[in-house]
């Protein structure tokens, strides 16, 4: 290489160099950004301890506000990708919300009026379509295969600070918690301030980054659709989600005589869930995880049953359920990020998911509201919740089968991409799989499990795409399975013999 070369190198990979540390901090902006506001939405406008407080200090209902709120947010959510189509506006109305949320905060430190219900459904709506114009963000700044953890840090971040209003409130006045929560809301504007306006350098960028995939033709894309994937994932988010209803409307309730206990113990298992399936290896099966989260929901309830209502029987409950909450919402928010990447307007996408999320969270809200009962166990409650989460068995195996054609390489539904290929090949020879196979059936089946379509293969083989559904048949039944998904899983589960 003459020296002429070997600068123009250099100098590319420190424009190289500057571009990946100006989308590293533009991602950290945005996570900062997310947990500061989501924070004031958990402490206090989506079912927060903060609201309840308050209207309890003023013996007013806070079931009207709640439900309401709920109902307005849904809207915001599903009606932000009309209204906001690019990152310069996604960012004008993150502005222009927290502002807003601030004001309409201050309404609740004056006794009840109709003041209140103007302020806290106009935030409602305003913070339902700031947290589905977030997604500009979130798919603008952080690369595909590390969506799950820039959710997880947000999800985290946001439920530690979301702690410190509650606990605030506890020790000194409900007054003091909103305050608290209030100047976090605050803390989140100047870090909104710093967020770039446009889009397009960056995604240019990051475009430019991504190896280019071939022409996808009509059949394809009619196979790739992301409505019905779409439509299934919300399906089963508003069931399980059900679950987070009755928490909120039944467990919590009958441990209110713990309440410097719950203020911060009652968040710290769902904290620990994110933390751990987010730093997790790849090579770990995070499918059979789901399954583990709903035994640990069914559990959870049984336990309310059947225990008593002391600080112990607390902490197995809540650990038990709280922990499984933080292994499916960080399933669905990640399966989420990375739909992201099959639309153009992201607001879309993470609106409609988390309007999901709302509706099953209001559902189970108003079953537990109507049904629970103050002096008893809450029988009806909790077969109530069993039956969710027979229903949520019932889903999952088909949810899994149309998300693994969407989305190949999701760490929860295929860990075995993400390994390199002299890994991949360890693992296959421990199956002692390839000495069943022939050699076009191997060639066929290390770039099956690298998620390749089997259009793609048939070109990159030259063979025709019957004979590469020939081999795969071949394959799934050497190996004894019915579907990539179990392929992998086989492959992987051969890690731990």
């Amino acid at each position: 290489m003459t020296k002429h070369q070997t600068k123009g190198a250099n100098q590319t990979e420190h424009k190289a160099d500057r571009r990946s540390e100006a989308t590293a901090k533009n991602r950290r902006l945005s996570v900062v950004v997310f947990a500061l506001f989501f924070s004031w939405l958990l402490a206090f406008l989506f079912e927060g301890r903060v609201l309840y407080a308050i209207t309890d200090y003023y013996s007013v209902s806070a079931s009207s506000y709640v439900f309401g709120a709920m109902l307005v947010q849904f809207a915001g959510l599903v009606s932000c990708g009309f209204f906001v189509k690019t990152m310069r506006s996604a960012r004008r109305l993150l502005l222009v919300s927290i502002a807003f949320c601030v004001a309409a905060s201050f309404v609740f430190f004056t006794p009840p009026s109709f003041l209140w219900t103007v302020a806290i459904m106009a935030a409602a709506f305003l913070v339902g379509a700031c947290v589905a114009s977030w997604g500009f963000y979130f798919k603008g700044f952080t690369p595909k295969s590390e969506r799950i953890k820039t959710i997880a840090d947000c999800l985290i971040f946001s439920n530690v600070l979301m702690m410190l209003p509650n606990m605030t409130l506890v020790l000194f006045s409900p007054q003091a918690g909103l305050g608290l929560s209030i100047l976090i809301l605050a803390a989140a504007f100047p870090f909104a301030l710093l967020l770039p306006k446009d889009e397009a350098p960056e995604a240019r960028r990051i475009a430019a980054a991504m190896p280019q995939k071939a022409p996808v033709s009509a059949k394809e894309k009619a196979r790739v659709s992301i409505a019905g994937p779409l439509v299934f994932l919300c399906l089963f988010v508003v069931v399980i989600t059900i679950n987070s209803g009755l928490m909120y409307q039944v467990v919590g309730p009958a441990f209110a005589h713990l309440e410097t206990l719950t203020s911060w113990y009652w968040v710290l298992p769902y904290i620990a869930a994110l933390f751990v399936m987010r730093n997790l290896p790849y090579k770990a099966n995070r499918a059979y995880m789901l399954y583990v989260a709903i035994a640990m929901i069914g559990f959870s309830f049984i336990a309310f049953l059947l225990m008593g209502r002391s600080w112990a029987d607390y902490l197995v409950i809540n650990t038990l359920m709280l922990g499984a909450f933080g292994i499916y919402d960080l399933f669905w928010w990640s399966i989420l990020g990375e739909m992201l990447e099959l639309v153009k307007n992201p607001a879309k996408i993470l609106g409609i998911g988390l309007a999901a999320n709302v509706l099953g969270v209001f559902f189970g809200g108003l079953i537990g509201g109507t049904v629970t009962q103050p002096a008893g166990h809450g029988y009806i409650p909790t077969l109530l919740a069993l039956g969710v989460v027979c229903v949520t068995l019932v889903l999952l195996p088909p949810l899994h089968k149309r998300l693994i054609g969407l989305l190949k390489s999701h760490i929860y539904l295929g860990a075995l991409a993400e390994l390199q290929p002299q890994e991949q090949t360890k693992l296959i020879m421990r199956l002692n799989l390839t000495e069943k196979l022939t050699e076009s059936e191997n060639r066929v089946m290390l770039l099956l499990i690298k998620g390749t379509t089997y259009k793609a293969i048939a070109n990159e083989l030259y063979v025709s795409e019957n004979t590469v559904k020939s081999h795969v048949k071949n394959i799934y039944s050497k190996a004894g399975v019915t579907s990539k998904a179990e392929l992998a899983n086989l492959i992987l589960g051969s890690s731990n013999n």
